[in-house]
């Protein structure tokens, strides 16, 4: 199959800046719900938004690593990361 992408949009994702602009949209969506949240306090709010957003970040984070090349030993901690946080999270919500 022809890459059909322009240039600009495969060089966007090889080197990482797409993960990076989808991690800050991420980190501005946290600090929003942190500070503009009415449930419990600020430190709940945080606690259980690291828990929901957590394991994607961490997703995200083993995607970059691999598309980086960082190495394998990122991609797997970054995806082993993911998976206890989301356990938490599903404990914490009772699923």
């Amino acid at each position: 199959m022809p890459e059909t992408l322009p240039p600009f949009v495969t060089q966007l994702f090889l080197s990482g800046l797409a993960v990076d602009v989808a991690l800050v949209a991420i980190a501005l969506e946290f600090l929003g719900l942190c500070l503009l949240g009415k449930s419990g306090t600020l430190a709940t709010r945080a606690v259980s938004l690291i828990l929901a957003l957590g394991p994607g970040v961490c997703l995200m984070l083993a995607l970059r690593a691999a598309l980086t090349q960082s190495g394998v030993v990122w991609v797997a901690f970054f995806l082993t990361l993911s998976l206890p946080l989301h356990l938490i999270d599903l404990v914490r919500r009772k699923i």
